[in-house]
């Protein structure tokens, strides 16, 4: 039984955004360097390389492959794919002065 839920912010680029907002694409390829578990949430942030967008989305994980799991079908070791359900999307607000 997982007794704390953790919380991560990770980077995500914007064509990929738009397809997790739109509910298209529902996991991620990550480097498996955060301990990510089923149940910790994610918040995404839209990132174009440059700068932020001001939008997010949190996620929550509801599957982990991992490279023990994976690894017959590719994936490299350190690597892991998060399965996940959107949770609530949001927009920061830059306030001008």
């Amino acid at each position: 039984m997982k007794l704390k839920t953790k919380s991560h912010e990770l980077k995500i680029m914007p064509k990929y955004f738009l397809y997790v907002k739109w509910g298209i694409k529902k996991f991620e390829l990550r480097k498996n360097d955060r301990g990510f578990e089923v149940g910790d949430y994610v918040k995404l942030r839209e990132y174009n390389g440059k700068s932020y967008s001001g939008e997010f989305l949190w996620i929550k994980i509801t599957y982990i492959l991992d490279f023990e799991e994976g690894k017959e079908f590719g994936l490299s070791p350190g690597y892991c794919i998060l399965g996940f359900k959107i949770k609530e999307a949001g927009k920061i607000m830059k306030w001008g002065g």
